[in-house]
């Protein structure tokens, strides 16, 4: 049994991963820390959990914490994150964090789109970027893995195989998605505010949104070269899930049978890519680690639907996919109902 901590445990993704590994037979929840709500019990902080887990909030040290598992999830906002995650990794354990710190590579980057000075430079780029489809072997062989943003993991999913297959222009690309509430986390502000989102659509940073660069950083690595691309989120009133719409210029001529063979082949071991010529709902990926993809050429783009449950495969899924992996433990355990 792997020793597990849930690091920042009062949080949407916090339960959803605490149910995952609830259900998971290689995994013992050791601790669940909180700064604000010490000795509060988990299963009073999410109904959810009643009857189901026996463990208090602790507010712990990154050594304590160390000390007790062999592994920690930190689902700790970012800034927040780097120093506790950096000293337990210091400690001996290894982190699946699920904060932003540790998906740029670039400290310069980092303290221009969060507006802050990174915590732990020195550790950038040193990080497995969580996406096992492309990552895998990265994954395998790292004691500190950056679990990717919702939105990263639906527009590069989508976008990866056409990059590879030298079937898209690098310039031009275009990401619209839209996600529901959750998105936003469990801290209450304005625009999620039900009377403000319900019946409503909203864009919001646009063109400043933090998930932009990384976005960019791991589709130009695939490319060997610098991309260019727009990202736009909307906010659309519903719980949870995600689709992106991604508009690619086109190179060659495949058609949509074409193109389907092409992802098909590019996702044939990846358990979690359903690729289908049925365009893709939020609903049809809702509470799973799915991300279902279909690709059409619409003139001389190539257009990608990409869906999945931003809190499960957008995060906490994807962190437990990632934690498998660097564990040697079958890939999609924990994550089949």
């Amino acid at each position: 049994m792997v020793r597990v901590g849930i690091v920042g445990a009062t949080g949407y993704t916090a339960v959803e991963l605490i149910e995952i590994l609830l259900r998971h037979p290689d995994v013992k929840i050791e601790l669940a820390t909180s700064r604000s709500e010490e000795n509060r019990p988990l299963s009073i902080e999410h109904g959810r959990l009643r009857n189901r887990i026996e463990l208090n909030l602790e507010d712990l040290s990154p050594a304590e914490i160390a000390e007790r598992v062999d592994c920690a999830f930190c689902c700790l906002p970012h800034a927040a994150s780097a120093p506790v995650v950096s000293a337990m990794l210091d400690a001996g354990a290894k982190v699946v964090d699920l904060s932003a710190d540790y998906r740029l590579t670039d400290a310069d980057v980092y303290k221009h789109w969060y507006e802050i000075e990174h915590p732990d430079p020195d550790r950038l780029g040193t990080a497995a970027y969580g996406l096992p489809e492309l990552f895998r072997d990265e994954i395998v062989n790292s004691a500190l893995v950056a679990n990717p943003g919702c939105f990263p993991t639906t527009a590069i999913l989508a976008i990866a195989p056409l990059l590879m297959a030298g079937a898209i222009e690098l310039a031009d690309i275009i990401v619209d998605s839209k996600t529901g509430v959750s998105g936003g986390g469990r801290k209450p502000k304005l625009s999620f505010h039900f009377p403000e989102c319900n019946e409503s659509v909203l864009a919001y940073n646009v063109g400043r949104h933090r998930h932009t660069p990384e976005i960019k950083q791991v589709l130009s690595r695939l490319a060997g070269t610098e991309v260019d691309l727009i990202f736009t989120p909307h906010l659309i009133p519903m719980d949870r899930g995600m689709l992106t719409t991604s508009y690619l210029r086109a190179k060659g001529q495949h058609n949509d049978d074409q193109l389907l063979e092409l992802f098909r082949e590019f996702y044939d071991r990846c358990p979690f890519i359903r690729v289908s010529p049925q365009l893709p709902a939020t609903k049809d990926s809702v509470r799973t680690n799915y991300c279902d993809i279909s690709p059409r050429r619409v003139g001389d783009r190539i257009v990608v639907i990409s869906c999945l449950d931003n809190l499960i495969k957008g995060a906490s899924g994807a962190a437990v996919q990632n934690f498998n992996l660097m564990y040697g433990i079958s890939e999609t355990t924990g994550l089949l109902s």
